[in-house]
């Protein structure tokens, strides 16, 4: 076993005597006050039977493994004997209580109650956060969107107000239509930014185009922008349905009264009179209001929760019905009856962006594309594509695409994250939760699908994007801190493969992202390595060497000089099946690590976090010993199957960011801009805003320009 654990935590607790007795009596199953080595081997397999009922390449008990440490043998524990006299070398056929407290203690193994205390210190710290803190780093990740909010609100009630007032203002328009015409037209107002709003918050393109402006996207989350939609929708029902009612039981009712057809000649003509009910509907702003409206319901009875989970493709065919209600609706005011129309003026815009989005999702719906997809767990699938002739990837990291899989359904479309894209192939992966999801799994299960190799199967998709991402603007930083959880860590997996892409072309990505400013390559690497690509004007620094920039903090290395670029990478999962999802990418990462030259442009750390916590003695003891153990053989983990420890336990992100800060300092630095950059819950996310904020005001009470920016994307 090549030395101890990596605790997670640099304050190490170390297993308790009565932890390390009450493991002691959970093996010794005959009570006999003796364990013996077929008493430990019986609960070490059966612990990793309970981490590992599947058994994974790295796995102790996989035969793959065991042929590569010892050659082919049959016997069923062979890998897991091994293990034990790598961590019992001196062990004799039974061992008392005394001596295996000793042997134990050489291990090094976190004690239980350390985990423990660290998630119940991390609470106790939350609620202690004194209410100014708390109010600032809950404003700092939900106050743009209030602000935006209310902006949104203002400009709706200030247009309502005003179409409102020119009517109560306009005496022969009240003694002609009544106060149906005032209801009517102030709704009508609310109507002209509530639409617009509505139709904008569903582009993609125009989105991903706006990201680029940090002002903008401080104060617009297009994270929440479906959430926006819907608001905007149901608002837009409302006052379309008021507004229909102040005409139909206002306007036209006390309008074809027959003592205020005189009022009704004054105000509208000599032409408009006698106006009968029947006259007024069928008037073009009549006909067209009344047929809008109806399909304005439609759409939205069809996007209801019920509707949408029992058919997904009805709720994406009602929406095809707004282009007919756009149309109606921008022909409804034409008449000029009351005003000059203006709902025309207001909807253009979104309405051309909306058709030319959806025609281009349409056309891309027919120009299937070569892929693979592979079930990676009970939790998740990756899909790798292919890129097909005539069409190049242009993408950043972090970026997200539009999924349709024909297999499954024709018109659904499903937005995932970018995980990997290097050279013609672009991977994603699916988190199954959902009929669309699971349909997935069941076609990688099927038996008439044949298998292409370590479970991999051909399917055919369509991919519309990408589209922009938080993560786009991670290099705009030269440190980074990236925090993931679960299948959260997409949005930043791709930027380990653009760093590596980048690497193998011998390129600095920071330097040809600033340099073009652009919000995607503008073209792929196989593009570029095909074509060539004309020298920039841009001074060029070295090429990262990403493959051998990887420090281990767990061997205690520091460069010696300091990087010219820093990324800390955090990912935390419940359980370690998880990590497997990309597991090869991170080993690629972190391999080469003796190649790291004093020199190197990159100071890359990658951490994996695993929290759920075990009770039972036994499973705590072996998980950590397991995930520790390898060889030069098989240099990876045999619990995770990666080359670095992982943590066990809730990681403390105020410790983490401090350390990373005193790092800075100790390295002298006396500038630099620091993006954290995140993917999760909002909770957490308040936490790490307190935290940027603290350091970046301890930073300036020390005299230093060190700034910590805290980015954050909402993910699902």
């Amino acid at each position: 076993m090549d030395g101890p654990i990596d605790t997670a935590a640099e304050n190490f607790q170390p297993l308790s005597d009565a932890e390390i007795k009450a493991f002691f009596h959970d093996i010794d199953n005959d009570n006999n006050d003796y364990v013996t080595f077929d008493e430990l081997e019986a609960k070490l397999q059966a612990v990793h039977e309970e981490l590992a009922p599947k058994p994974q390449r790295h796995n102790l008990n996989h035969p793959a493994r065991k042929d590569v440490e010892k050659g082919n043998h049959s016997h069923a524990s062979d890998g897991l004997h091994t293990f034990l006299l790598g961590i019992m070398p001196d062990c004799s056929a039974h061992i008392n209580e005394e001596d295996f407290v000793k042997r134990v203690r050489t291990w090094q193994v976190p004690s239980q109650k350390q985990t423990d205390t660290r998630e119940e210190e991390a609470q106790e710290k939350e609620r202690k956060m004194p209410f100014r803190r708390r109010l600032r780093a809950y404003w700092t990740v939900h106050g743009p969107t209030y602000v935006f909010m209310t902006c949104a609100v203002a400009l709706q009630l200030a247009m309502g107000l005003w179409q409102m007032i020119i009517y109560v203002k306009n005496p022969l328009a009240r003694a002609a239509l009544g106060w149906g015409i005032i209801v009517a037209k102030a709704c009508a107002g609310v109507l002209y930014p509530t639409l617009f709003f509505m139709l904008l918050s569903m582009s993609r393109h125009f989105s991903t185009f706006l990201r680029r402006s940090r002002i903008i996207s401080r104060f617009i989350n297009w994270d929440h922008s479906q959430t926006f939609h819907i608001y905007m929708s149901i608002a837009g029902l409302s006052f379309a349905t008021l507004h229909a009612i102040g005409h139909l039981a206002g306007s036209m009712v006390m309008g074809s009264q027959p003592g205020r057809q005189d009022a009704v000649a004054r105000y509208l003509g000599e032409d408009e009179v006698p106006l009968t009910p029947r006259a007024y509907v069928s008037k073009l702003p009549g006909w067209t209001g009344i047929t809008a409206l109806g399909l304005f319901w439609t759409i939205s009875l069809m996007s209801m929760p019920k509707i949408r989970n029992w058919s997904y493709e009805a709720f994406q065919l009602a929406h095809l019905l707004m282009f007919p209600m756009i149309g109606l609706l921008c022909a409804h005011g034409t008449a000029a009856i009351l005003q000059a129309p203006m709902m025309g003026y207001w909807l253009a815009f979104p309405a051309l962006l909306a058709v030319f989005e959806r025609s281009l999702r349409f056309a891309r719906g027919f120009m299937n594309m070569r892929a693979r997809i592979k079930l990676l767990d009970d939790d998740a699938v990756a899909i790798s594509i292919k890129e097909p002739k005539g069409r190049h990837w242009t993408y950043s990291a972090g970026q997200y695409i539009l999924l349709q899989v024909p297999t499954v359904s024709f018109f659904q479309w499903h937005p995932f994250t970018i995980s990997a894209c290097r050279g013609s192939v672009m991977q994603v992966h699916i988190k199954l939760d959902g009929d669309w999801t699971n349909a997935l799994r069941d076609y990688c299960e099927r038996d008439d699908v044949r298998d292409q190799g370590d479970g991999w199967k051909d399917i055919k998709v369509g991919v519309d994007g990408p589209f922009g991402a938080p993560a786009q603007r991670f290099y705009d930083y030269d440190y980074s801190i990236i925090i993931g959880g679960g299948i959260g860590i997409t949005p930043f997996s791709a930027i380990l493969t653009d760093l590596e892409g980048h690497h193998l072309e011998q390129r600095d990505p920071w330097q040809s992202r600033r340099g073009s400013r652009s919000l995607s390559r503008g073209r792929s690497i196989g593009r570029e390595s095909r074509r060539g690509s004309k020298p920039s004007s841009t001074t060029i620094v070295p090429p990262v060497d990403f493959a051998a920039a990887v420090t281990e903090k767990v061997e205690g290395f520091k460069p010696r000089t300091p990087p010219t670029r820093r990324v800390d990478f955090h990912w935390s999962v419940r359980d370690k099946t998880n990590l497997l999802w990309f597991s090869d990418l991170l080993n690629r990462a972190l391999s080469n690590t003796d190649k790291l030259a004093n020199k190197s442009d990159l100071d890359l750390n990658i951490h994996t976090h695993i929290t759920m916590k075990r009770k039972n003695i036994s499973t705590h003891v072996f998980r950590y010993l397991l995930d520790s153990y390898r060889t030069e053989e098989a240099p990876y983990s045999a619990l995770t199957g990666l080359k670095q420890p992982s943590h066990f336990g809730r990681p403390d992100f105020d410790e983490i960011l401090e350390r990373h800060m005193q790092e800075l300092i100790d390295m002298g630095a006396m500038e630099k801009k620091v993006g954290v950059f995140y993917c999760g819950t909002p909770i957490v996310g308040e936490i790490l805003s307190d935290r940027c904020h603290l350091l970046t005001a301890k930073a300036r009470n020390m005299g230093i320009k060190i700034r910590y920016d805290f980015l954050m994307e909402v993910f699902g």
